[in-house]
């Protein structure tokens, strides 16, 4: 089934929007990640000593990632059935309402036990919200792209990560530059709080939006699929397993480069400073901006597949030399670990991620069938993968194991990219029937 494609103007309009909604989205998730590595391990669980009290943080920030297959099938049935503008102002919505409320929360000197239990709950919020939004933002994007530039068009919700992170990053350095008793006391809320302002600002502009001409197309003529989350594994098994697969290594090393190295640079005997580790971020957030629609335009030309296995490929022999580098103390090599596992492995990975995921199932199942891909690998992959860094560090107070972790994941990639087939040279629903 093939729709008319949007004009240039309606589609940067979208891509916009879409950049815009995400960054948002990302901005509250990753807050929580930074926040996890630098401040509520000593609030929210100081009975501790600093790493193991850094493991239970990781554990509330890896319960995100739980509720984002929820979120993913939940959010999916619906944008298969009612619409992917609908499912978009819903889980920003979320997303914006438990952040703020996460600023507000109390700590564990005040109101005990309940407040990890509370951090949980909207933990679990996010991770619902940021899961149901994913598919929508890139299939509005994907759906109303001309064919030969899906990649391109793709990777602007996509960009809404570094943009995400990048803004999170800014703001908490900033804020960590006080003096630690204002820090710890009531400076890191103001990061939180602003969710309420961001998601205003969300809402103005994906309500300007218009829905997707193929899904429209789906809705006028009746064809909603009864039951979209039971037809995606029925009609496309295999691509839902590959993209679990595809996901791994883009996913879990990325969790590792920007939230555990927030850990593992600064509480060892590495010793650098939160805001040497947070600017180093940053510069790769920037760069990112522009590497991913890069690689993404790269793969309109070069197809999917080739993109992407260069991205996974570089992930698993960069692994031992980024953590080289970081250890050498030397501010400036640490710097540049960050911002080449970054922009060289996840960027080429990410980049063309949402048209490739996209391109694996038909208009009818496509939010719920992307959804499920991407959000089941995350639970393993990015809820998982600070985790264990930080548990392997613990054990064997060494870098090599979590550098054999990377590897591992970028070799499911690797075998998980080669055995999909190549859309990105074919119309999206006649691709999507090729699995």
């Amino acid at each position: 089934m093939k729709s008319s494609p949007s004009t240039n103007v309606s589609i940067r309009k979208v891509a916009v929007a879409s950049f815009i909604g995400t960054t948002i989205e990302w901005y509250d998730f990753f807050l929580y990640g930074t926040a996890s590595a630098l401040i509520f391990n000593k609030l929210f669980f100081p009975n501790y000593d600093p790493l193991t009290g850094t493991l239970a943080a990781f554990g509330t920030y890896a319960v995100g990632f739980a509720a984002r297959p929820i979120g993913g099938i939940v959010c999916g049935h619906y944008g298969d059935k009612v619409g992917r503008k609908s499912m978009l102002i819903l889980t920003l919505l979320i997303m914006g309402i438990a952040t703020f409320l996460i600023g507000c929360l109390p700590t564990y000197n005040q109101i005990g036990i309940w407040a990890p239990i509370l951090l949980v709950v909207l933990r679990v919020a996010q991770g619902f919200g940021v899961g149901g939004e994913w598919g929508g933002a890139v299939l509005m994007a994907v759906e109303h792209s001309p064919e030969g530039r899906r990649g391109f068009y793709g990777s602007w919700p996509q960009i809404g990560v570094p943009a995400g992170l990048l803004l999170s990053t800014v703001i908490f350095t900033q804020i960590a530059r006080l003096p630690e008793e204002m820090l710890f006391g009531w400076a890191w809320r103001i990061a939180f709080l602003l969710s309420f302002v961001l998601v205003g600002l969300g809402l103005f502009v994906r309500l300007a939006i218009v829905e997707s001409p193929l899904f429209a197309e789906i809705k006028q003529t009746g064809a909603e699929s009864r039951a979209p989350i039971l037809d995606a594994l029925r009609e496309h098994p295999k691509s839902v397993l590959l993209a679990m697969g595809a996901r791994l290594a883009e996913n879990g090393a990325f969790y590792v480069y920007t939230v555990f190295v927030l850990t593992y640079a600064t509480q060892t005997k590495i010793g650098f400073s939160r805001t040497a580790v947070l600017v180093a971020i940053s510069i790769a957030a920037v760069i990112e901006l522009f590497s991913m629609p890069a690689f993404g335009g790269l793969s309109d030309r070069l197809g999917r597949r080739p993109v992407y296995l260069f991205g996974a490929v570089f992930t698993a022999l960069f692994a031992f030399p980024f953590f080289w580098m970081i250890d050498s103390s030397n501010t400036i090599l640490m710097s540049l670990a960050i911002v080449l596992a970054l922009v060289l492995g996840h960027s080429a990975m990410y980049g063309p991620q949402a048209s490739f995921f996209s391109e694996l199932f038909g208009t009818r199942v496509r939010y719920s069938g992307a959804s499920l891909g991407y959000q089941l690998s995350s639970v393993i992959a990015g809820g998982l993968s600070p985790l264990i860094a930080a548990g392997l560090l613990k054990r064997y107070n060494a870098s090599w194991p979590i550098a054999l972790l990377i590897i591992g994941m970028a070799v499911a990639t690797i075998i998980s990219v080669y055995f999909a087939a190549e859309t990105a040279h074919t119309d999206i629903d006649s691709a999507s029937r090729k699995k």
